[in-house]
């Protein structure tokens, strides 16, 4: 399998008045930020309200997915705590040609390394044809990836642990793999990361900054100077500022009040936090337009 790279956006899920998952206009989100210029999509990851999202709409959505002209640039998250829900969520998507999975640890309850690796062997063991990407985040799960459980999970399955990403951002400056993906989990770590040999980004705010994080990706990759990443980085810094969630439905609701709607307990930024973001970007210049805009 070629090893897994480029700028894909955590993508947001888009829901109806009733808070049922618009599967068609998700869909169709993810797809735009593809053509916007990202490699690539995560779908139902923390930002999309995975979590919140009944498996039912999932099962849905995938089903309607499977048909899409880009069914090969999206990473599945699972977003479950059940491990027998995770396995049987995965088992559906790979009868349905999908491969690549974003997987988080389970929340809550407290564990460390050893328990960590007996529940990505029973995922693997029961779906040996997965390509998973951990999720390494902390503040969500309450645990946190030692460079020493990465590297035993990769010895152990080769095949099928094939990348992290990496937003507790322990790991992205020190693990080093043979033939093995680093995304850091956000702009401001993009340039540094590629500086020491990772694959690329994927974060929430990929959802507006598609475009710019590409150019910045590709100008790397070219060698040629770098100048967009000082705007990027203070883009993401306008919504470093909030719950991204809320503040990247609270940004995309300025042109199209679907993405207003958002499942509790999220919610909209309030009135002045979201002037805040809004004349922020707007004093970088920055708009739903272009974010290539000088």
């Amino acid at each position: 399998m070629t090893k897994i790279s480029g700028i894909f956006a955590a993508t947001m899920s888009v829901l109806n008045s009733d808070l049922s998952l618009n599967i068609e206009k998700t869909i169709n989100h993810a797809e735009k930020l593809i053509d916007q210029g990202c490699h690539g999509t995560a779908i139902f990851g923390s930002t999309g309200q995975s979590q919140l999202i009944s498996i039912s709409e999932k099962i849905d959505l995938l089903n309607k997915l499977s048909r899409s002209k880009y069914k090969d640039k999206h990473l599945i998250g699972t977003g479950l705590n059940s491990l027998g829900e995770t396995i049987n969520f995965m088992k559906i998507a790979s009868s349905l040609n999908f491969n690549k999975f974003l997987i988080m640890p389970p929340a809550y309850y407290k564990y460390g390394d050893s328990e960590v690796i007996e529940f990505y062997t029973r995922i693997i063991e029961s779906i040996p044809e997965s390509k998973i990407i951990l999720y390494n985040f902390e503040k969500l799960c309450g645990y946190k990836f030692s460079i020493d459980c990465v590297k035993e999970l990769v010895k152990k399955f080769p095949s099928q642990i094939v990348g992290v990403k990496d937003s507790s951002y322990n790991l992205f400056e020190n693990l080093k793999l043979e033939n093995f993906s680093i995304f850091p989990g956000s702009e401001l770590k993009l340039l540094k990361g590629l500086q020491l040999g990772c694959s690329g980004i994927i974060t929430a705010t990929c959802n507006v900054t598609a475009e710019i994080s590409r150019k910045v990706y590709d100008d790397f990759h070219s060698g040629k100077e770098q100048s967009f990443n000082k705007k990027l980085c203070n883009i993401r810094t306008a919504f470093d500022k909030f719950n991204l969630i809320s503040g990247l439905h609270t940004f995309y609701s300025q042109d199209n009040e679907i993405y207003k709607n958002i499942l509790p307990p999220l919610s909209l930024l309030n009135k002045i936090d979201e002037k805040d973001l809004i004349d922020t970007l707007k004093d970088l210049n920055f708009t739903t337009k272009s974010s290539l805009a000088a």
